[in-house]
């Protein structure tokens, strides 16, 4: 009975709504944000539907409640007003910030337009402050100068569309967030619930006032005031930081927690993420045993991004580099860089050079476009003794001019090979032929 209790309360365990990955994530801590919409809901659509009639239900309280602080005065039915409509209002810059940030990348915006969601939460925390000191305001002038207040049974019943409209959210947001496994969305829920109970002060201080205590309204309004502070002190924690670059720890460690699930992996050498808009991109440096070939490093590769796509449903873009475990890079082990005279391409799909260059994490072999056709696919396959090699190049950081491999090629660097082009259909395959320098022969 007490466990229903404290998960009506919201003080219950959030496991239904972790995604289910039979493992445990950490304190499950997704907190309410105002301006600061979890990425599982922006990029579902059901969360999306979610966030919309949220708003309108809680618009359509505060529109009602209004009206009744026009007519009798209460300072603490204004303060529960401004609250709620607060909460409504953070949908109406974060919705324009996804309607921006869906726009394709371009030249000047290389990464899109999804930072200015950032921009949207600050707005959305400067509104909160200012109607935070408007209301505080209001409640110390009631306060040193009271006022009659009238209409009190309907305060009390405006207090009482406020607790029914947070409620009726309250249970949306948290059905809706079970059944699309978004802690934040249920957390949103339990957040709702509370602010209910805040309009119900409204009707504690009417009903104060009624039993002949009338400063019991301004004296509730503070309250609610400092309520309203306390998530303008939250939100603007939660929007610098994502300004800053800064994540959750618990994303950290999921990433962590991911790696344990790929056999191949020495050890997880750093791990960097960053939010983009709603959108995660994390870089992951790992090392792996010395005897591994190329084939088996691009194997472990390829299934480390698939844990990661399946750990983090908001994570965009994973870009994983190999280390040695010694230290940065095996940038140390190349330094004694021997490439051949790079190759150059000309052919109809593309234009370019193709050449292996020393990168921070290693030798790398690279093809710089200079014109290409859309969606341009590369793949450089190197005629070895013992079989093939295959070198899949992909853009590095989104710059489709520029495609590398993820590993570098093997010992030696002198082979005979093809760069197999692939583009709306068509294929083209370009033989070539790389020789290292005189005096670097094995």
């Amino acid at each position: 009975m007490m466990d229903k209790v404290r998960d009506w309360f919201g003080f219950g365990p959030m496991t239904h709504g972790m995604g289910g990955h039979g493992h445990d994530h950490g304190d499950g801590g997704h907190g309410h944000t105002h301006g600061v919409i979890d990425p599982t809901i922006a990029t579902t659509t059901r969360g999306i539907w979610a966030i919309k009639w949220s708003f309108v239900v809680l618009a359509i309280t505060a529109a009602l409640q209004l009206v009744v602080v026009f007519l009798s005065g209460s300072v603490a039915l204004l303060a529960d007003t401004i609250h709620n409509v607060g909460d409504a209002a953070t949908a109406i810059p974060l919705w324009i910030a996804f309607v921006l940030a869906r726009r394709k990348p371009s030249k000047t915006f290389t990464y899109g337009l999804g930072r200015v969601e950032d921009l949207a939460g600050i707005v959305i925390v400067l509104i909160i402050l200012f109607s935070a000191v408007v209301a505080g305001y209001e409640a110390i002038d009631r306060l040193i100068n009271p006022r009659p207040i009238t209409f009190l049974g309907w305060v009390a019943i405006a207090g009482l569309i406020g607790f029914i409209g947070n409620e009726a959210v309250a249970v949306f947001r948290i059905r809706v967030g079970r059944e699309i496994n978004s802690a934040a969305l249920i957390a949103d829920g339990y957040h709702a619930r509370t602010d209910g109970f805040t309009s119900l002060a409204v009707v504690l201080g009417a009903i104060g006032v009624c039993l002949g205590f009338p400063l019991a309204d301004p004296i509730v309004g503070l309250l609610i005031t400092v309520a309203i502070f306390a998530i303008v002190w939250q939100s603007s924690k939660a929007v610098l930081t994502r300004m800053l670059d800064g994540v959750e720890p618990a994303i950290v460690d999921e990433i962590h927690h991911a790696a344990e699930h790929v056999s191949g992996i020495g050890r997880v050498e750093s791990v960097q993420a960053r939010w983009i808009g709603h959108r995660l991109h994390a870089d992951v440096a790992i090392s792996v045993p010395g005897m591994a070939t190329a084939k088996d490093v691009l194997g472990v590769t390829e299934a480390l991004k698939e844990e990661l796509f399946a750990h983090l449903p908001a994570l965009a873009e994973a870009n994983v580099r190999l280390m040695s475990p010694a230290g940065p890079a095996a940038e140390t082990s190349h330094a004694h860089h021997h490439a051949p005279e790079p190759f150059k391409v000309v052919c109809d799909l593309a234009e370019g050079t193709l050449e292996i260059v020393d990168t921070p994490a290693g030798e790398r072999m690279r093809l710089t476009i200079d014109r290409h056709a859309h969606d341009l696919a590369a793949t450089v396959i190197i005629d070895r003794p013992e079989g093939p090699e295959t070198l899949r190049l992909d853009p590095v950081a989104d710059n489709h001019h520029r495609l590398e491999s993820t590993v570098a090629p093997a010992e030696p660097h002198e082979f005979q090979a093809r760069l197999i082009l692939i583009a709306r259909g068509r294929e083209q395959v370009l033989p070539f032929k790389m020789v290292e320098p005189e005096g670097h022969h094995h």
